[in-house]
C-alpha cells in the first residue's frame, strides 16, 4: 500500500532526527517534529503517540524499502544503529525504476498538449536522472539552480496557502531594513526571476501589491478566519507580459526603449531578444542595429541593459539614456580609483 502524502512527510522528518546524532530524541521529540512539520506543510497539528510509533515500525520494516536500523537505547531515546543510514540514501530498486519510468512516459505524452507544453524541460531532467541512476552514466542536460538558496523550504507552504486561498501574517526583512516588519497579506503568486523566487501578495489594509523576496521572508503564519479577497488589478496571466523582472507598480505604464546594439552583440540579441516585444528597427552600416522593446521602466531593465556594457548604447526615452549615463559614469569612477590605486 502506498504510502500518503503526511505519512511520507513524517517518514522524512522523522529520518532528518535521527541523522542528527548530535541530539538525543525521545518518541515526545519525534511527536513535536512531525507535529511541526506537517503544520508548516499542510496546516495539520497533533499527530498521535500512536501514529508515530507505527511510522518507526513501518521504517523498521521493508515494506517501503527502507529497512530502517532503528534502535532504542537507554530504555528512551531511538537512533539509527548505522550513523550514516538514511532513507534518503537507499538506493531505487528495479520496481521504483519502473514506475517512475511509467509517469515520466505519462508526462511525456501530456506535454503535447499546450497546457501541459511548459512542463518539457521537467520531463527532461527526469529522464536525465533516471538514465543516470538506472545506467551510471554523467548527466547530459544541465539547469541552472540554486539548491542551497535561502528561501527554497518556503516554496511548498506558500504554495498551499496560495491554492487555499489563506491570508498570511508574514515576517519580511528586506536588505535595507535593521529589523523585520510584519504584514498581513494575501498571497497570489509565486514567480520565479533568475533563481530567485518572489511571493506576489497584496497587503490587507492599505490592498496595495507587492513582490516579497522569498529569501528575505523570516517566517509566516496563516491567520485563522481571515477572510481571503483577490486583487482584482493583478492578473498573474499579463501583469509580465510588459515586463523585464519582477519589479512593477500595479499602474505602470510601458515605455518604448529604443536602443543601438554593436556589430558584436547584434547577433546574440536578435537570437536571444531582451524582451518578446523586441523588433529590429535599423540595421546601420557599421554593423551595429538598432531595436525597441516596449517594457516598463524598472531595476531589472537597467540592470539588463548594464549587463551588455559597451555593447548596448541606449537611445531613448531620454530619462532612461540619463540614468544610463549616470550609472556608467559611476563605474567609471570606480575603476579609474581601482586603476589609482593598482597603479595601472
Amino acid at each position: 500500500m502506498p504510502a500518503t502524502k503526511n505519512a511520507l512527510i513524517r517518514y522524512r522528518t522523522i529520518d532528518k532526527c535521527l541523522s542528527n546524532q548530535a541530539r538525543r530524541w525521545t518518541l515526545d521529540d519525534l511527536i513535536e517534529a512531525c507535529s511541526d512539520a506537517l503544520y508548516e506543510s499542510e496546516g495539520v497539528a497533533n499527530v498521535s503517540r500512536r501514529t508515530i510509533q507505527g511510522d518507526i515500525q513501518m521504517m523498521r520494516s521493508d515494506r517501503l524499502g527502507y529497512s530502517a536500523p532503528i534502535e532504542v537505547y537507554d530504555n528512551k531515546y531511538y537512533r539509527y544503529a548505522d550513523p550514516d543510514y538514511s532513507i534518503t540514501k537507499r538506493p531505487l530498486t528495479e520496481s521504483d525504476l519502473g514506475l517512475m519510468r511509467q509517469a515520466v512516459d505519462m508526462l511525456r505524452q501530456l506535454q503535447h498538449f499546450d497546457q501541459f507544453a511548459k512542463i518539457s524541460d521537467v520531463v527532461n531532467r527526469m529522464e536525465d536522472e533516471l538514465a543516470i541512476t538506472a545506467e551510471s552514466r554523467k548527466p547530459i542536460i544541465h539547469f541552472d539552480s540554486v539548491p542551497d538558496l535561502k528561501g527554497l523550504r518556503l516554496l511548498n507552504p506558500l504554495y498551499q496557502a496560495i491554492e487555499r486561498r489563506q491570508v498570511l501574517r508574514v515576517s519580511y526583512q528586506s536588505f535595507k531594513a535593521r529589523q523585520p516588519v510584519v504584514w498581513e497579506v494575501y498571497p497570489h503568486l509565486l514567480k520565479e526571476y533568475r533563481n530567485r523566487w518572489f511571493l506576489f501578495c497584496t497587503k490587507c489594509d492599505t490592498g496595495q501589491l507587492h513582490n516579497l523576496a522569498l529569501d528575505r521572508i523570516v517566517g509566516f503564519a496563516e491567520v485563522d478566519g481571515a477572510e481571503y479577497r483577490d486583487n482584482p488589478d493583478f492578473d498573474s496571466e499579463h501583469f509580465f507580459d510588459n515586463v523585464i523582472g519582477v519589479t512593477k507598480d500595479i499602474n505602470a505604464k510601458p515605455i518604448t526603449v529604443t536602443f543601438r546594439a554593436s556589430r558584436h552583440q547584434t547577433q546574440y540579441i536578435i537570437t536571444k531578444p531582451l524582451h518578446s516585444s523586441q523588433k529590429l528597427i535599423e540595421r546601420c552600416d557599421d554593423g551595429s542595429t538598432v531595436f525597441q522593446i516596449e517594457v516598463v521602466h524598472n531595476v531589472e531593465l537597467e540592470s539588463t541593459l548594464l549587463s551588455y556594457g559597451a555593447g548596448i548604447t541606449v537611445l531613448s526615452p531620454p530619462q532612461l539614456v540619463e540614468k544610463m549615463v549616470k550609472n556608467h559614469r559611476t563605474a567609471l569612477e570606480f575603476y579609474d580609483q581601482a586603476a589609482a590605486e593598482q597603479n595601472f
